[in-house]
C-alpha cells in the first residue's frame, strides 16, 4: 500500500444499480461498434508520424467528446480550462469515461499506473500519447514520480490526474491524495480542478451504472454504459487554484477536493464547485 493506490469501497454488487431504462441490444451494440471505431481512428493517428503532439487541442478535444457521445451518453460542460501554459488538472474518478472526459476540457498528459506502460500494444500506444507512468505500489518511487511531473508542468504541459487513487461510484466519493500537489507547487503552475457526474433519467437522479468500480470488468462496464438510457455526463471546470495560493500540499490538496454535496450524491441547486 502506497499513498497512490489507496482502496475505495465501491463494489458493482453494492453499488451499482441495474439498468433500467435500458435500449435494445442492436442499439447497444452499434454504441460499441461506434466508440471502437472512433478509437481505432485515434490510433491510427497516434502511429503515423503526425503523432498527437501536432493535433490541434480543438481536434483531440472534439474526438473525445465523440468518444463519449458514441456510447450514448450526452455531455454538458461548464466552465473552461487555461488553453495554453503548464496546469495539474485534478478530478474525482468514476468511470473510465473520465478520460475522454477530461481530455474533452484540455488535453494532458495522464498519469497512468505503471502496469499499462508492460501490457502488449497498449502500453506502446500509451506512451506514445505522452501518458506518465507511476509506480503505485513502491512508496519510496514516490519523489522521482513527483518531480518527473514537475518537469512536466514546467515545459508547459497540462497533466491530467485522478487524486483519489481509486474509482468510486460516484454517490460516494474520496479525498484527493496529496502528493501529485507537490508537483504543481515545485513546478508553480496552476491547479484546475474539475467535477465530473453522471446523471439518468427524466428526475435527473445520479446514476452509478457509468461506475467502473472493484472487482467489475472493463466489458460489463462498457455494456452498462452502452445500453443505459438518458445519461448524461455533467462536467464542471472549477476556478483554478493560482500558484502561491497554498504553501503546502495538504492545503492544496483540500482547497481542490472540496466537495459540497458530500458523500450523499444529492443533487445540489448550485455549482458544484465550491472553492
Amino acid at each position: 500500500m502506497s499513498g497512490w493506490l489507496p482502496v475505495a469501497p465501491c463494489t458493482p454488487g453494492t453499488c451499482v444499480e441495474p439498468v433500467r431504462a435500458a435500449v435494445a441490444a442492436p442499439r447497444a451494440v452499434l454504441r460499441l461498434t461506434s466508440v471502437a471505431v472512433l478509437l481505432l481512428a485515434g490510433i491510427a493517428v497516434v502511429l503515423t508520424p503526425l503523432g498527437r503532439g501536432r493535433v490541434p487541442d480543438a481536434v483531440v478535444r472534439r474526438w473525445c467528446r465523440w468518444i463519449v457521445g458514441a456510447a450514448g451518453v450526452r455531455v454538458r460542460v461548464t466552465g473552461a480550462a487555461a488553453p495554453g501554459g503548464g496546469l495539474l488538472l485534478v478530478a474525482n474518478h468514476v468511470s473510465w469515461l473520465d478520460i475522454p472526459l477530461l481530455a474533452a476540457v484540455r488535453p494532458a498528459r495522464m498519469l497512468a499506473k505503471s502496469e499499462i506502460r508492460r501490457w502488449p500494444v497498449a502500453g506502446a500506444l500509451a506512451a506514445r500519447g505522452g501518458v506518465l507512468f507511476i509506480e503505485r505500489d513502491r512508496l519510496r518511487a514516490l519523489p522521482d514520480t513527483v518531480a518527473v511531473i514537475a518537469r512536466a508542468l514546467r515545459a508547459g504541459a497540462a497533466v491530467a490526474a485522478f487524486p483519489e487513487g481509486s474509482t468510486w461510484c460516484g454517490r460516494a466519493r474520496g479525498s484527493f491524495r496529496r502528493a501529485v500537489f507537490q508537483a504543481a507547487l515545485d513546478a508553480g503552475v496552476p491547479v484546475q480542478p474539475v467535477r465530473i457526474r453522471y446523471r439518468a433519467g427524466e428526475r435527473a437522479a445520479v446514476s452509478t451504472a457509468p461506475a467502473f468500480v472493484g472487482a467489475d470488468t472493463l466489458l460489463a462496464s462498457l455494456w452498462r454504459v452502452a445500453s443505459a438510457r438518458a445519461l448524461t455526463a455533467e462536467v464542471e471546470v472549477c476556478p483554478a487554484v493560482p500558484p502561491g495560493r497554498h504553501h503546502d500540499r495538504r492545503a492544496l490538496a483540500e482547497a481542490a477536493g472540496h466537495h459540497p454535496h458530500g458523500h450523499q450524491g444529492k443533487a445540489p441547486s448550485k455549482s458544484m464547485c465550491g472553492l
